[in-house]
């Protein structure tokens, strides 16, 4: 039954992701707020790389960073940013449905070089945290970049401002 809801909530939020990472124009790209902050494409990549870690937390108990390749892509257009986003949507799907949810309360953990990086925790706390919540979070950020840069921004969770405005009058 876990596996189910996670299923549901991860089909219905990844349909969210997709409409936001469909809706950059690549004029925005490379807006940067402050000189420290990621630009909307390594944001946007950032998003579409957090699909690819889900293997290792559904079916692993543990994540060793060291041995991780964190490859932003070509981040040069939006379609690209989108299309390494489906690509590896699919493993994150997969990675789901072949977990197994007796697994769900091992303990995982994160470490760099063998040195704990992530404390450890039951494994559905970091699918919640890490993975899913993770998501949302960078999602909201991005969501910032793109009002920033006067794009238009989906409504995600219930209307946006302007169809607020609209539904007002």
């Amino acid at each position: 039954m876990i596996k189910q809801a996670l299923i549901g909530e991860f089909e219905h939020e990844a349909e969210s992701t997709r409409t936001l990472l469909s809706m950059i124009p690549d004029s925005a790209l490379k807006y940067r707020p402050q000189p420290h902050l990621w630009s909307v494409a390594e944001l946007a990549s950032h998003i579409a790389q957090v699909y690819n870690w889900y293997d290792v937390t559904f079916n692993k108990d543990r994540f060793e960073m060291s041995n991780y390749k964190y490859d932003k892509g070509d981040i040069s257009k939006a379609s690209n940013i989108l299309r390494k986003f489906e690509s590896n949507l699919k493993v994150a799907r997969a990675a789901i449905e072949k977990s197994d949810e007796s697994q769900y309360m091992n303990e995982w953990s994160m470490t760099m070089n063998g040195n704990l990086a992530f404390p450890a925790m039951p494994k559905i706390q970091v699918i919640r945290g890490f993975l899913f919540n993770h998501l949302y979070h960078h999602r909201g950020e991005l969501i910032s970049h793109l009002r920033a840069t006067g794009n238009k921004v989906p409504s995600l969770y219930g209307p946006n401002y302007e169809e607020s405005k609209e539904m007002a009058q």
